[in-house]
């Protein structure tokens, strides 16, 4: 049983929640260990298995004349790191979406931000080569933020209003729609080469000056998503109900949206269009700690981070010496738990 929650105490009508912090607080602490952990395995992985003790002198007692302490510190580190920042990115822009649409289907990959990013990326590849990726970040955030207007404009377009399945097939159409147009642009300007990796998604490649400039992003996001988790988990019972505890429902909307982008457009930029994370993670969170936001944002963000990790040390050594993408390990797992929750929402609906 869950222990019971009030998360704004001062009215006296606001619902009782049920919620788990100690197992919450287990999730926090266990999964930065495990985390830490995973980080040791994925560096010592790859092409040439570099031993345990070579890892710890590579990182504390660095040897610039040592090829596998160069192999560490300049390849397999900022990859491991990137993965974790990109992996609680697209958990916790995630959760974020489904608390404040409602919709269990939300995840930035199935609504159109990735596609938006990408397609943006795919423009300033073909026309503007050579920018800095602070200012790629910025376009990714305009493209991701046009993706997902156009999906919420198409959905709000239906008859009866959004749904979670309607919303779910016009960012399937929206993404396919944007996805062509990228790949016509990629043909026509021969950009192909240099959006393959984005398109394939992963971590692979990532560099220090990648990780200067994306950590700031993705630690505002994070920090502002934990501010205002109390008003997301007001908002995930419905507006009226929000409205009523006194939450300024637009002003808290605003927001959570500018979070998502912030967190999903940085994370493309860095590693491409890895959809899932942003749909399962949440869910696993939520049945885990309860239904406050409090709980379920930082615990996405561990779990999503060390779900890419591992998604990437698998990607490589499933194959080697080649590497599969870590889209394809993540969509596994992804598309099956994409096809029971849209089976389940059609029941609700029914």
């Amino acid at each position: 049983m869950g222990e019971s929650l009030n998360p704004n105490p001062a009215p006296s009508s606001v619902p009782k929640l049920q919620t788990r912090p100690k197992v919450a607080g287990i999730i926090i602490v266990g999964g930065l260990i495990v985390l830490a952990l995973s980080f040791i395995v994925s560096i010592s992985l790859g092409a040439a298995n570099i031993k345990f003790l070579t890892v710890w002198e590579a990182i504390f007692r660095f040897n610039a004349d040592e090829t596998s302490h160069q192999i560490i510190r300049e390849i397999r580190l900022p990859r491991v790191l990137m993965g974790g920042l990109v992996g609680a990115a697209f958990a916790a822009s995630g959760s974020i979406m489904q608390g404040l649409t409602r919709n269990p289907l939300a995840d930035p990959g199935l609504l159109g931000i990735n596609a938006g990013a990408g397609f943006a990326l795919t423009i300033c590849f073909a026309l503007y080569p050579g920018l800095s990726f602070n200012t790629i970040i910025l376009i990714s955030f305009l493209g991701a933020a046009a993706g997902a207007l156009l999906v919420f404009g198409i959905g709000a377009a239906f008859r009866g209003g959004m749904s979670p399945v309607r919303l779910a097939l016009a960012g399937s159409a929206v993404a396919a729609l944007l996805s062509s147009l990228s790949e016509w642009i990629s043909l026509q300007f021969k950009v192909g080469q240099n959006i393959a990796a984005w398109y394939n998604g992963g971590v692979a490649g990532a560099k220090w000056d990648q990780l200067q400039y994306m950590w700031p992003w993705v630690a505002i996001g994070l920090i502002g998503a934990i501010a205002i988790s109390s008003q997301i988990t007001m908002l995930s019972l419905g507006d009226e109900v929000a409205a009523g505890l006194g939450v300024r429902t637009g002003l808290f909307k605003g927001i959570g949206m500018l979070l998502v982008l912030l967190l999903a457009g940085t994370s493309v930029a860095a590693a491409g269009s890895i959809t899932f994370i942003g749909l399962v993670v949440p869910h696993i969170a939520r049945s885990l700690v309860g239904v406050h936001y409090r709980w379920i944002i930082p615990c996405s963000a561990i779990l999503g981070s060390l779900l890419l990790v591992v998604a990437d040390i698998i990607a490589r050594i499933i194959n080697r010496p080649f590497e599969t993408s870590v889209s394809v390990i993540i969509s596994i797992i992804g598309v099956p738990f994409f096809i029971y929750l849209i089976r389940r929402a059609k029941k609700e609906v029914a």
